[in-house]
C-alpha cells in the first residue's frame, strides 16, 4: 500500500467506553428471554433497543444532538422515532457484528507499516476519543503518519462524522495527489 486513511478509529485495543458499550449489547441480547440462546421465532426486542441506545449513547455528536433535540419533548420525539424505526438487522446478526470486535488490536504492529497515513477522526467522537491522547501516541511510531482532527461543530456527527466526506475530501485528495509510491 502506498496510503493508508483510516477513519473514526484508533490503533489500538478494543477497550474503554467503546468496549463497554459494546458488550452491553451484546448482553442485553443474551440475557434477553425472547432471544432464547439464538432459538427464536421473533426478534428479540432487546436487540433493537440496546442498538438504538448505543447508537445515540456512542454516535452523533453531542452539538448536534442538542441543535436537534433542545427540549425534553423534542428528545423524546427523536427517541421515540428511532425506536419506531424499521429494525432491518438479526439479533444473532447484532451480537456477531458487536463481538467481532473484542480481539481488536492493530498496535503490536504499527511500525512496520511503511504506506503514508493520513488518520481522520472528530473531534467530538464519542466511540474514540481525542482526550485520550491514543491516536498521537501511537501515531509517532508509524514514520509517515498524521492527524486531521475534524473540528467540532453543530454540523459534525461525532463518531459518524468520517461519513460525511465534505469534512475530509480536500485532505485526501491532497494524500492521493502527493503520497510517494512504494518501491514494490
Amino acid at each position: 500500500m502506498d496510503a493508508l486513511v483510516p477513519m473514526a478509529s484508533q490503533p489500538s485495543e478494543m477497550s474503554s467506553r467503546n468496549w463497554m458499550m459494546r458488550r452491553l449489547i451484546i448482553d442485553s441480547i443474551r440475557n434477553d428471554p425472547e432471544w432464547n440462546n439464538g432459538n427464536y421465532t421473533a426478534q428479540p426486542r432487546s436487540a433493537r433497543f440496546a442498538s438504538v441506545f448505543y447508537g445515540i449513547a456512542t454516535a452523533g455528536g453531542t452539538l448536534a444532538y442538542q441543535k436537534l433535540a433542545p427540549t425534553r419533548e423534542m428528545a423524546d420525539k427523536l427517541l421515540n422515532e428511532r425506536l419506531a424505526a424499521p429494525f432491518p438487522l438479526d439479533a444473532n446478526d447484532v451480537l456477531y457484528m458487536w463481538d467481532a470486535s473484542r480481539d481488536y488490536n492493530p498496535s503490536p504492529d504499527l511500525e512496520h507499516i511503511k504506506a503514508v497515513v493520513l488518520a481522520i477522526n472528530s473531534a467530538d467522537d464519542e466511540r474514540n476519543p481525542p482526550e485520550t491522547g491514543i491516536m498521537e501516541k501511537e501515531l509517532k511510531r508509524i514514520k509517515n503518519a498524521r492527524l486531521y482532527l475534524i473540528p467540532t461543530s453543530e454540523d459534525t456527527r461525532g463518531h459518524l462524522t468520517t461519513g460525511f466526506a465534505k469534512f475530509w475530501k480536500q485532505r485526501v485528495q491532497d494524500l492521493l495527489s502527493t503520497a510517494p509510491r512504494l518501491d514494490r
